[in-house]
């Protein structure tokens, strides 16, 4: 379409003066930077995409560690424990024999002497292995209380957003934890006009509130993710496909959440799924509705965990 102006205007630039012809050109070049521009993007979000991607693997890889760590803490309690029976046996064994005089029976106590002196000696590299263990038990206990810490703070993080924006209650919004993170999802009638990126009022309002309990949250990291249903793209223009309208609905909610000066800018991802990733079947009216939408993903920095599980290590 593009295209087609310009070589109107080109033909109209000829038909007119050469200073007209120099004003298509400067288009045309403006154009193929756009596109240029355009394509970075659509790399960036893969990028974007694939890191969140690794996170996901990241924590599942953390819940597996501590599962091992786990695992091995109950193997050497139970080494000790048998270590500490056969022990027993062996000094009850050695002080019935001490008091036979018998010569064959001073033979076995000098065995059991020796016997006695190695397991003491496994006692004490024991004791040295006891001790390694309560302070991977404690390294443990910590880590388990710092992961509920984390469960707990997005529990309360999550009833915070849903008192907040109880107003929006069915008009499209909602609130859920799973998988240790908060999603707030939006529907674009909430939020924006069909083949609009422009958040309307009522939408503004929505993500203003958001952006206040995230002000009192700088340690969150947030994905704001722009989905669409599958049907095409109907317009033109500076929109390529419902990829790029996805792409720059998440980046407008990045820009009301950027006006917030307590919200970290660094904490902030846009990211553009298309109709790639829908909640239901676009076979009907009602599915599609719910596939056009905004979610707001909210996730708890990990780098402690990852600290801790190393130390352990």
């Amino acid at each position: 379409m593009i295209k087609r102006i310009s070589l109107g205007l080109l033909i109209v630039a000829l038909s007119t003066s050469c200073v007209s012809k120099k004003i298509y050109n400067d288009l045309e070049n403006k154009y193929a930077d756009l596109k240029k521009e355009n394509r970075s993007i659509s790399d960036e979000n893969a990028d974007l995409l694939k890191s969140k991607s690794q996170l996901e693997l990241d924590r599942e890889a953390l819940l597996s560690e501590l599962a091992k760590v786990k695992s091995e803490r109950n193997k050497v309690q139970a080494e000790i424990d048998a270590a500490n029976k056969k022990y027993d046996v062996l000094q009850n064994s050695y002080q019935a024999l001490e008091k036979n005089s018998n010569e064959a029976l001073k033979a076995n106590m000098a065995k059991n002497r020796e016997l006695l002196e190695q397991l003491e000696a496994k006692e004490k590299a024991l004791a040295i292995d006891q001790e390694r263990l309560d302070k991977s038990n404690q390294r443990l206990n910590e880590l388990e209380a710092l992961i509920a810490a984390k469960e707990e703070s997005m529990r309360k993080l999550k009833e915070t957003l849903s008192n907040a924006l109880n107003g929006f209650e069915g008009k499209g919004l909602t609130v859920e934890q799973k998988n240790g993170k908060v999603y707030v999802s939006m529907e674009n009638k909430l939020l924006f006009n069909s083949g609009s990126w422009a958040v309307g009022t009522e939408g503004k309002k929505a993500v203003v509130e958001v952006g206040k309990v995230l002000g009192d949250n700088p340690d969150i990291s947030v994905l704001i993710e722009g989905h669409t249903d599958d049907d095409p793209y109907p317009g033109s223009g500076p929109i390529a496909d419902n990829w790029d309208l996805s792409t720059k609905r998440a980046t407008a909610i990045v820009a009301i959440l950027s006006e917030n000066k307590a919200i970290n800018k660094k904490n902030l991802t846009a990211a553009g799924r298309g109709e790639f990733s829908p909640l239901a079947s676009n076979a009907t009216a009602e599915g599609k509705a719910k596939n056009r939408r905004i979610e707001i993903i909210l996730t708890p920095r990990l780098d402690e965990i990852a600290e801790m599980l190393k130390e352990i290590n």
